[in-house]
């Protein structure tokens, strides 16, 4: 049994892999209340958005030019592949045959449209037949497949049906014959990664290798000369210097993957890279791939992120920029970039046993993916920015600073969808004897060890409190080890058994012991107010502070402080008292606290030598997860502090 000292992949196997769905269920709490949501509106709301939009129909190839139905676009297929793998999610959590019925309509339709080849893409099929794969950078066709294969895994895994599988591995199939290192073969890349972990996930249900190595072959040919969208370019009779297209770093394809010291260009795509490179790692043993990875995770988190785990600075390119610019009102922060950043610490957090990966997928979890969806489930937030004014936002078109039903480019809500329904998965990590609980919500989780059924069971009230009751039922006792996160946030931890306190290393207490029914784990995390500073180095926060509790980032809204918020300094020496209320957003913990505000110029001055008088104010701050849900208003996360 390994005890925790050593690190990165051993042989093909990863230290941990996430907990299976089937085997996890979130039992209320603030996770499990969303993830419930999302099981009883959203998915049902999602479904008539792919079917009113057109994007259902288009897989009937009915379009031809002229026709009045909607033209299908270059990546409505991967809208339906999420809304298709969040279904499989809800069905895994529990049966609905009426929704079963609804995904095996769409899965008709799909083998339907499958080309005698193997090829598959509602567009390309009846759009621009003769230009399959002629445009990679551009027409997310991988991207499409990617998603595709994620759903049909899913949903194969849901309800042991193969057809979309079966349909799934014919083109895999397809787009074996076309790309990789074999004679005749093309050694291109889709310009949106996702086909690169969809492929891990292909190989890990089929056990075909040809799936690992073309996975591999995605990642290793990226950014390798001649560039391969100027290959493409020429073929197109295009001229690549005049292309006045995005930079090649937007595409993460500037240079070779293990080469590149720092996480560039598109903040989905390059989250999605290194969460496939850090599959293709742990699945091959390779430790120079797994190297490029832990310094990806390191700039993204130490230089590039949000305080709420968001990532992506700017809506030009919805990119990273460069270290610590991390503008509030501007930021972009996708919804979908918070997402790939926790799957992408998923994915580390089950290869190397170190608390941090697993700390960044909460950050990210709580604060900038939750904040992408409503209260009520069906109104979504593309970007997810950290101040807001509607007044400035009227003029700053796609910064909406409300939630909208559904986008042009509506990758967000299913994409929140899956991620939300397969949370169990984030939840639990299980091998070697081990079992890790990652996330902390009321749950229940089932898994054999050492010839034992076990049952740990989580009773808790986090985020709004800091104690865990773990409790073990067991068909036999069975010596494992249980490793109980600590998050990097809490200082003063206990967790006890049987009067005992374990060690905690990188993150994690780990207690091993021959376990029996009705073992009981207490852990306590202290969970006081924190001012959150930002690194000088981050022009944009300099003299504010950001508030915090447990995992929780808060914001203040103009619905509980007025308008004017840049008015408001919190001083130094203001007590921050926690309160929560049971009737606000369901149940919340708020934050207030006696504060300065500035009142504006008389006489109508823009401008003048003395500062403004000041008056006594008290605020409140609620979760950032839960703004925009009163009504437009402004809202910031970083307050000035005063002395």
């Amino acid at each position: 049994m390994n005890d925790g000292t050593t690190s990165g992949p051993r042989g093909s196997r990863p230290a941990w892999e996430p907990a299976p769905l089937r085997q996890v269920r979130l039992a209320g709490g603030l996770l499990g209340e969303r993830q419930r949501t999302v099981l009883d509106r959203s998915i049902d709301q999602q479904y008539a958005q792919c079917r009113d939009t057109g994007r259902i129909d288009a897989l009937r190839l009915a379009w031809k030019p002229g026709s009045e139905l909607p033209k299908p676009h270059i990546f409505w297929d991967s809208d339906l592949a999420k809304w298709i793998e969040s279904a499989a999610y809800a069905l895994t959590i529990e049966p609905n045959p009426a929704l079963e019925a609804r995904v095996d309509e769409v899965v008709r339709l799909l083998a339907g449209s499958q080309q005698p080849d193997g090829y598959l893409n509602s567009h390309y099929s009846a759009v621009e037949p003769d230009k399959r794969f002629t445009n990679l950078r551009d027409c997310h066709e991988l991207y499409c497949a990617g998603h595709l294969v994620e759903a049909a895994v899913a949903y194969h895994e849901a309800t042991g049906k193969r057809e979309m599988l079966d349909v799934m591995c014919r083109y895999v199939d397809c787009i074996d014959r076309t790309f990789g290192p074999g004679p005749g073969k093309r050694r291109g890349y889709d310009g949106h990664e996702e086909i690169e972990l969809a492929l891990v996930r292909l190989w890990k249900t089929t056990g075909d290798a040809r799936h690992l190595a073309l996975a591999k072959h995605f990642i290793d040919v990226r950014g390798t000369r001649p560039y391969y969208f100027d290959v493409v370019a020429r073929a197109r009779g295009k001229a690549v210097a005049d292309d006045g297209g995005p930079r090649y770093d937007y595409f993460q394809a500037h240079l070779p993957v293990r080469e590149q010291a720092t996480v560039e260009g598109h903040a989905v795509r390059a989250m999605y890279l290194f969460r496939g490179a850090a599959d293709v790692a742990a699945a091959t043993g390779d430790e120079e791939l797994l190297q490029t990875c832990r310094r990806a995770f390191a700039n993204v988190v130490d230089r590039r992120m949000y305080v709420t785990g968001g990532v992506g600075s700017t809506r030009h390119g919805e990119r990273f920029t460069y270290d610590f610019d991390l503008p509030n009102e501007s930021a972009y922060a996708e919804t979908c970039a918070a997402i790939a950043l926790a799957l992408f610490a998923r994915s580390m957090t089950n290869i190397e046993r170190d608390g941090r990966y697993a700390d960044a997928m909460e950050r990210a979890l709580y604060n900038g993916v939750l904040s992408g969806m409503s209260l009520g489930g069906t109104r979504y937030f593309y970007a997810n920015s950290l101040a807001a004014d509607p007044r400035w936002h009227e003029f700053e078109g796609g910064f909406p600073a409300r939630r909208q039903e559904w986008f042009g480019c509506a990758c967000c809500p299913p994409n929140l969808a899956r991620f939300l329904a397969s949370l169990g998965t984030c939840a639990y990590s299980v091998g070697d004897g081990e079992l890790a609980v990652n996330l902390y919500a009321p749950s229940e989780f089932t898994f054999d060890v050492g010839g034992s059924r076990v049952t740990v069971r989580q009773e808790t009230s986090y985020p709004w409190e800091g104690r865990v009751v773990v409790q073990v039922g067991a068909s036999a006792p069975a010596r494992w080890t249980m490793r109980l996160r600590v998050p990097g946030w809490c200082e003063g931890a206990t967790a006890r058994v049987d009067g005992r306190e374990p060690r905690v290393r990188r993150g994690y207490a780990a207690i091993t012991r021959t376990w029996r029914d009705g073992d009981r784990v207490v852990l306590d995390l202290p969970m006081p107010v924190r001012r959150v500073h930002a690194d000088p180095r981050v022009r944009h926060d300099a003299g504010r502070v950001a508030l915090t509790r447990g995992p929780l980032v808060y914001c203040l809204e103009e619905a509980d402080n007025g308008r004017d918020l840049n008015a408001i300094s919190l001083p130094q020496a203001s007590a921050i008292r926690a309160r929560h209320e049971r009737t606000l957003f369901g149940g919340v913990t708020t934050l207030t606290a006696e504060a300065v505000r500035e009142k504006p110029f008389p006489g109508g001055e823009l401008y003048r030598d003395r500062g403004p008088e000041t008056r006594r104010a008290k605020i409140t701050a609620v979760p950032y997860y839960a703004w925009a849900n009163r009504g437009d208003g402004e809202m910031t996360v970083w307050i000035r502090q005063s002395r």
